[in-house]
């Protein structure tokens, strides 16, 4: 079973979710922008071990939010969870986990890595 992360209004995420279907059927999507506690601390603290990345390398640095809030301000690798578990919209799409390995689906083919 596959675990997509994924944002509908997003060409990108999308793209993946498509590459994803072709290669199986067995996809749990979660629409993380959409339902409430899709992240946890300790879920995305799994994700990211899975992803083997620090949490400031999920974040979109082109929006607006992060702009405003975050750009040039120095958080610890726990703010960062949190500030990701709290602003979802954040986090790079999509991110697809499958038993104890995950990655950035970005662009589709690192799915490959999966498969």
């Amino acid at each position: 079973m596959y675990t997509i992360y994924h944002n509908s209004r997003c060409s990108k995420s999308r793209a993946g979710l498509e590459y994803l279907k072709s290669k199986s059927s067995e996809i749990e999507i979660i629409t993380y922008l959409k339902e409430e506690n899709a992240f946890t601390i300790e879920s995305l603290t799994e994700i990211l071990k899975k992803l083997n990345k620090k949490p400031v390398e999920l974040v979109r640095t082109h929006e607006a939010l992060y702009k405003s809030d975050f750009k040039g301000k120095d958080f610890s690798d726990t703010e960062w969870i949190q500030i990701l578990v709290n602003n979802p919209q954040l986090i790079q799409r999509p991110i697809v986990v499958k038993n104890d390995k995950a990655v950035l689906a970005n662009p589709a083919s690192e799915l490959d890595s999966l498969l």
